[in-house]
């Protein structure tokens, strides 16, 4: 008895030993599954069975149950465009140690979809059992949507190169073909196939069109690490620029441009040189006076040729300026701006210190701060440019300064500024709408940025002998009399203790001052020191000279 006694006593105690072990494990694989957003499963693809562990339960929202699920209820959560069990399990079947590794979507308690990834094995285990699907499905949603946009991405990448008038071509550090646009391809005479991604640049110079002759350029500053430019005549006649620069993966992008026909030109012009320097030379020989007038000619016809060239460099730049400002620095500003409101908000889960959310906040008042310049520079290079277009209509002013003031309230409160108005009803004058919108707020914000807390505003429009009149009258910091001259030039702002704590870029009233000229009207500011600053626009009432083709002067105003 006692030995008896004493086995049992031993046995029970290994039983609970075992009970620990096997609990310790199974919360230690669960933390495992439920922190690595995995669920574990087995199905008895004999009898249409299926075991969830609890984490399974967990990733889709679903309660716990702790009878086995049917087939059926496993075939109504699964998306019906990315699996059919019926034919996998059909296919596994009789395939023991068979694997699958497959990604779809499953339902939630919610009815949305979450995306898994499931890797499983086909077990045969001993004794009447039949085949078993075991392994585990892994949350991989995040991912899905992450290569979602990645493609999305790149195929807009991809537009926006094929869009460019210029041969795009993009090599790796192999000196293998990465992308490139049609240009590219017309320009060097390539078959299709000859332009599949991974294709070595010496097989795309056997079967294309290839440089002849090379001319490296130098360039007016100090050229970037990495980098250079030439001019390359090709097999068939024609003549590229091309730049190169060298990516940070050891390969280099070469962008192409055609310039077939200012070459072309510029023989002509040797051409017509020659002629008239022979002529010239003939003339010398009978009469002198005639010379001197070849000579002046010719030497006028060389400064010409060179203002030309320069005018022409200048404007190609302004011009790659404006098209990089607005391709190269606002897509990825708008990014920058989306993804820091998405975190400032929290979206996918805390950022953790609040030190993260008050930089996502400085981001995100940067970054717009930034596109508002950059917005600020194309509409002044438009406006320079004789490019902006003006869609007149009958705009009511009563309506159009509550818009503006409605816009600059909330800054006017966190100041504490006092802001009124004064503006008839039904006064109207026939503008752009989005013009003259811009024109207040952008003298509002002046207004707003440059008077102290406790301050005030007021807005007062009336019509004044055929003339719709507005003037902003805040009290403010003022400006010297001296100063007053610079104001309404691009990027020009009068020094003073604001400026120096308020960020500007001196564009918002070059541009409201512009405006206000293309619709025919003017602009003047008056001001004093210590007491505050007015300024007054007055625009004709039937849109005046706004049909016109000529480009206001940027001139300043007092």
């Amino acid at each position: 008895l006692l030995i008896l006694g004493f086995s049992f006593h031993w046995q029970a105690s290994r039983a609970r030993e075992a009970d620990h072990i096997y609990d310790t494990v199974r919360v230690r694989i669960d933390t495992a599954l439920n922190r690595g957003r995995c669920g574990m499963w087995d199905w008895d693809m004999a009898r249409g069975r299926m075991y969830w562990s609890d984490t399974m339960f967990e990733i889709l929202g679903l309660d716990r149950r702790d009878e086995l699920l049917s087939f059926g209820d496993i075939a109504k959560l699964v998306h019906p465009d990315d699996v059919n069990l019926y034919e996998l399990a059909q296919d596994l079947a009789d395939r023991p140690g068979a694997s699958v590794d497959r990604v779809f979507r499953m339902r939630t308690a919610r009815g949305d979809f979450v995306w898994l990834r499931m890797r499983a094995e086909v077990v045969q285990q001993g004794g009447e059992d039949g085949p078993h699907l075991i392994g585990i499905a892994m949350d991989v949603t995040e991912a899905q949507r992450m290569a979602e946009r990645t493609v999305t991405a790149d195929t807009r990448l991809r537009d926006a190169i094929e869009s460019i008038s210029e041969a795009f071509v993009l090599w790796d550090s192999q000196n293998r073909l990465v992308l490139c646009n049609s240009k590219f391809q017309s320009l060097h005479e390539l078959p299709d196939d000859a332009i599949q991604v991974g294709t070595s640049f010496d097989t795309i110079a056997t079967v294309g069109r290839h440089p002849v002759t090379r001319t490296p350029l130098k360039p007016e500053d100090k050229p970037e690490e990495g980098s250079r430019a030439f001019e390359a005549q090709l097999s068939n006649g024609r003549w590229l620029k091309i730049a190169e620069r060298r990516t940070k993966d050891g390969g280099y992008v070469s962008v192409g441009t055609d310039i077939t026909p200012l070459k072309r030109h510029e023989e002509r012009l040797m051409d017509n040189e020659k002629r008239l320097m022979a002529l010239v030379a003939d003339l010398r020989k009978s009469q002198q006076t005639l010379e001197l007038q070849a000579q002046q000619l010719a030497e006028l016809a060389e400064k010409y040729s060179e203002e030309k060239n320069r005018a022409e460099d200048a404007n190609r730049a302004k011009s790659e300026f404006m098209a990089n400002m607005s391709h190269e620095l606002r897509t990825p500003l708008n990014a920058i701006i989306g993804f820091s409101e998405i975190m400032e908000s929290g979206m996918f889960g805390p950022l953790g210190s609040e030190k993260y959310a008050e930089y996502c906040g400085d981001i995100k008042g940067s970054g717009t701060y930034l596109l508002d310049v950059i917005n600020d520079i194309l509409d002044m290079s438009k406006i320079e440019a004789g490019r902006m277009q003006l869609e007149l209509e009958d705009v009511r002013l009563d309506e159009i300064v509550t818009d503006a003031l409605r816009v600059m309230a909330l800054k006017g409160q966190e100041k504490q500024i006092s802001v009124t108005a004064e503006a008839g009803e039904g006064l109207a004058v026939r503008a752009d709408k989005r013009a003259l919108k811009q024109i207040l707020l952008n003298l509002l914000s002046n207004a707003v940025k440059f008077t102290p807390e406790g301050g005030r505003i007021a807005i007062k429009a009336r019509v004044n002998g055929g003339a719709a009149v507005i003037a902003i009258e805040d009290s403010g910091i003022g400006i010297a009399k001296h100063a007053l001259a610079k104001l309404g030039r691009p990027f020009e702002q009068v020094e003073s203790q604001f400026t120096k704590t308020h960020k500007g870029s001196g564009l918002g009233l070059a541009i409201a001052k512009s405006l206000t000229e293309l619709h025919g009207g003017a602009m003047r500011i008056r001001s004093q020191e210590g007491v505050g600053t007015t300024v007054i626009i007055r625009l004709p009432l039937d849109g005046g000279a706004a049909n016109s083709n000529e480009t206001p002067r940027l001139t300043s105003v007092v």
